[in-house]
Order: C-alpha cells, then structure tokens, then sequence
C-alpha cells in the first residue's frame, strides 16, 4: 500500500509540474518576465518623459538600458561594482539604474546613498525591487538575497539617503506569487495584469537628487 501510495504520488507531481510549466512557462528575460510587465512600463514611460538624448546615464543592474538613446551610457555591474563601497568613480549621471540590486546587498542604506552620490544634482534614480518573491542568490557571484521592501520602506530608505522621492509604486497578484515560485514566468495572453495591492510582487520609486 505504501508503494502504491507513492507511486500515485509521483505521477501526481509531475503531472503537477507539467501543469505548472504549461501554465507558468519560464523565461530569463527581463522584458519577457510577468513580474516586470508593468515596472517595465512604468520605466519605459518615466524616462521618456526625461528625455534620454540629453542625459548621461549609469545601470547598476546590468545593461538592459543599454540600447536607448542616451547622450552617454556606462554599465556598473553589480557586484562587480560595490554599491555599498565609497564611491571612488569620479563621474556623475542624469540618471542612475537601479533593478533587482538592492535586496542583494548587505548595507541597503549605504547603498541608498551612493546612489545619491551617483548623481548630479538635480539627476534621477530609477529603482525597483522585488517582494513576494522566492530567495534568489547567485553563490558564485557573490550574489546573496538579504532584504525585502515594501512601497513605505523603499521610500523611507531612499529619504534617509537625502533623495526626494517624487513617486513610489507597485505591482502584483496571486497568481503572479504562485507562478514564480518554480521559476521566473514569462508573461502569456491568459496571465492576468490586474493589481492586488495587498499582494505586492514588485516595487519600485522615482527619485532626485535635489542638491
């Protein structure tokens, strides 16, 4: 009876798990992930609005701006470049990047000043970040997952690094929770977009350097 019990209960599981692949198909890319669909959008339209040609540009979080039109661009790759570490690169940007980094470094406010510091006054810091997500760590990059923000905490943090924070927002839904607890789900048609605000996937906040 208890190898019957178990075989059932591995043909439940990957039948199970082929439902959940179906349902839930994964993706690496952050323009294709279901949790990003409207942080990208939110992002794609707040630096339109800046105007891209005329601002001098740096990505934190890898180099997924990279391709818009920029005046200039510089990649700093995280961990690469110590976000928590005294700023020694000698430029300043009108607009500093920020994704998917800060619940990965050990000192979230030390890196919520540098990212000032990043900045020439009157720049811009574009973040976000995720929450009601699994644990993520890259070990061989020194990449460990330490932190979680909500849309309050993300804009005491960043006020506390003497940024003004001109909007914080959010996104996320229970079905979005469930279909990236197995991987990172790529958004299909049939995936809904409607937002429960209690059920917070991503967060993310537009801010400035005032001086």
């Amino acid at each position: 009876m208890t190898r019957g019990r178990g075989v059932i209960s591995r043909w439940a599981w990957r039948a199970y798990d082929a439902y959940d692949r179906f349902v839930y198909p994964g993706t690496d890319s952050p323009a294709e992930q279901w949790q990003r669909i409207e942080l990208n959008a939110a992002v794609d339209a707040h630096i339109g609005r800046l105007d891209p040609t005329t601002r001098r540009a740096a990505e934190i979080s890898g180099e997924n701006h990279r391709s818009r039109p920029w005046l200039s661009y510089e990649s700093l790759m995280y961990p690469d470049f110590d976000l928590c570490a005294p700023v020694e690169l000698e430029q300043r940007f009108d607009v500093v990047i920020c994704e998917q980094v800060l619940e990965h470094v050990p000192d979230p406010r030390q890196a919520a000043a540098n990212l000032r510091e990043l900045c020439v006054p009157g720049g811009h810091v574009i973040v976000s970040t995720p929450f009601l997500i699994r644990v993520h760590e890259l070990l061989l990059f020194g990449m460990y997952d330490y932190w979680r923000f909500t849309p309050r905490g993300l804009r005491v943090l960043l006020e506390g690094a003497g940024l003004a924070v001109d909007s914080v927002d959010s996104w996320g839904n229970r079905p979005c929770v469930t279909g990236n607890l197995s991987r990172w789900a790529g958004y299909r048609r049939w995936l809904p977009l409607r937002n429960e605000p209690d059920v917070l996937v991503q967060v993310w906040a537009f801010a400035r350097r005032m001086s």
